[in-house]
């Protein structure tokens, strides 16, 4: 027991008073240490590349270490659960893709316990929100959405197609896409959005769908080719490319978009102040640049705002998730 523990049970002091005395000492000094900021899927996908900048300014604006730390695996759900079993101090938080929304909906769909629940998050900011790209590689005899889907009616779960884990966002836009065209093509999950792009440009994969950021600059140097944009517009870094509504599709649309969680357990104050602090990082010209450089512009909405925004997008996708479960 140390000296001012000591004194105050001396003095009378409940222990209860102490500890609440400490946790608002830790409150006015956050950050006192070390900030990871833990992504669920590998190095190189869409909340890694989010991640990055944003750690880079907080660590100017916090006077504090911000560490990026990659935790893969469950399409996102071991990262996650590994934020939740940490202190809730403010000093891990999560950098999460859309697909974390649907996730553990996903898992009692298919009749496991989930390993977390979004309610046990706090929003803190969304980063970005960029609609995912069918991509297949350069010498792919698919030069349209058309040819492709021709070719599955012909040979159905014999073209395979990448995606970032199971039940993650690029498997559940490209079921999407899918069950709107009546077809069936062979998932193959990697641990991340970067293992899956690496599968489909050594050819282990026919087709997969990203975030522009990805492909850019694969695409840039003639390595793959987009065949269609899952947003509701076109895309601006690829503007010669239809979206799938264009093609006749009409509800396949998916943004992949990511965001800033802390636990819910996390005081009230450092909510507000990393609030705060994210709202200089999404403001601040060199970040805004590096994003948009990366062929992903920044899509910055606050706490109240991304709350809303979370829950009109989750109802939407349940759709295709049970239907996923449904199929098996």
């Amino acid at each position: 027991m140390d000296r001012r523990t000591f004194l105050h049970l001396a003095a009378g002091v409940p222990l209860t008073s102490l500890l609440t005395s400490s946790i608002v000492l830790a409150e006015t000094q956050w950050p006192s240490q070390t900030i990871i900021i833990v992504v669920g899927v590998a190095p190189g996908g869409q909340a890694d590349i989010a991640a990055r900048p944003v750690a880079l300014a907080l660590q100017t604006i916090l006077g504090q270490s911000v560490i990026v730390e990659n935790r893969t695996g469950s399409g996102g759900a071991i990262g996650a659960s590994y934020v939740l079993r940490n202190r809730p101090d403010g000093h891990t938080m999560l950098m999460a893709l859309s697909a974390a929304v649907v996730l553990p909906e996903a898992e009692r769909v298919a009749g496991r316990k989930p390993l977390y629940e979004m309610s046990d998050f706090t929003p803190i900011a969304r980063v970005l929100a960029d609609p995912n790209l069918l991509a297949v590689p350069a010498t792919s005899p698919y030069k349209s959405v058309k040819d492709l889907v021709e070719d599955a009616k012909r040979r159905p779960c014999q073209i395979a197609y990448a995606s970032s884990g199971v039940l993650g966002g690029v498997h559940i836009c490209m079921e999407m896409f899918c069950q709107a065209a009546g077809i069936k093509l062979l998932h193959v999950p990697y641990r991340g959005g970067a293992p899956a792009l690496t599968g489909l440009m050594t050819g282990d994969v026919a087709v997969t769908a990203l975030g522009a950021a990805p492909l850019k600059v694969y695409s840039d140097s003639g390595q793959l080719r987009v065949l269609a944009t899952f947003g509701a517009e076109r895309h601006p870094a690829f503007p010669d490319t239809p979206t799938f509504r264009e093609l006749g599709y009409q509800d396949v649309v998916f943004y992949a978009w990511v965001g800033l969680f802390l636990p819910k357990a996390v005081p009230e104050a450092v909510v507000k102040r990393l609030r705060e602090a994210m709202r200089q990082v999404m403001t601040d010209p060199a970040t805004v640049a590096i994003y948009t450089k990366a062929g992903s512009p920044p899509s910055y909405m606050d706490a109240p705002e991304f709350a809303t925004y979370i829950a009109e997008d989750s109802a939407r996708l349940l759709k295709t998730v049970q239907a996923i479960g449904k199929s098996g």
